[in-house]
């Protein structure tokens, strides 16, 4: 049988549902293993990246069980939140590339006015760096950071740093939200012919 055939196009779906599983199950690893060896403290962050692991690992279950029995209605649900999810990612990824450095500096002032005073107070210790940008709060956050750089005072600003490697970051994050955002059209693709190909093995009167 073709490339296109039954066989082939259901393959491919499976294949492609077990990737999006294990790299469901690696973010959900990756954030575990973050918050046992303290890398990553942050609850928010934490929860967030173990959501969206889960979300994937959902969806590829979704998709594996419908490919595996040729389910009509599993394969529509599967590839109407694949198409929606594809839509999402591809604009976010599209943000992240077209960002310039003025962007990212209004960007990173909202991120940091939504952190609460524990996850600034890590962030700094991290980066061994103090406040975020040089403004009239600037003097206030000095006075209340707790970075190993307050004792010699020589701290740089964290803003600063983080504007070194932001644009590096979101072009990187930007290239592999595209890369998966293309996976996930193919995926919508592949279940869509998959969908109408006819059952070999089925009752022909059967619909489902």
């Amino acid at each position: 049988m073709g490339c296109g055939g039954f066989t082939c196009l259901k393959n491919a779906l499976c294949a492609l549902n077990v990737v999006y599983m294990l790299v469901g199950l690696l973010l959900i690893g990756v954030a575990a293993w973050g918050k046992e060896f303290g890398i990553v403290s942050s609850i928010t962050i934490i929860g967030g990246v173990i959501a969206i692991g889960v979300f994937l690992l959902l969806i590829a279950i979704v998709g594996l069980i419908g490919a595996a029995n040729h389910h009509q209605v599993m394969l529509f649900l599967y590839m109407v939140i694949l198409f929606l999810v594809f839509l999402f990612q591809f604009g976010v990824s599209c943000s992240c590339l077209a960002l310039n450095e003025s962007q990212q500096e209004k960007l990173l002032n909202a991120t940091w006015a939504s952190m609460t005073n524990q996850t600034k107070e890590e962030l700094e210790k991290q980066l061994n760096c103090c406040g975020l940008f040089n403004d009239t709060n600037i003097h206030k956050e000095f006075s209340t950071c707790h970075a190993e750089c307050t004792q010699s005072n020589k701290c740089q600003i964290c803003g600063d740093l983080m504007l070194k490697h932001a644009g590096e970051a979101l072009k990187i994050l930007g290239g592999v939200g595209l890369f998966f955002s293309f996976t996930e059209i193919l995926g919508v693709w592949l279940a869509v012919r998959y969908r109408n190909q006819k059952d070999p093995r089925a009752n022909p009167s059967a619909f489902l």
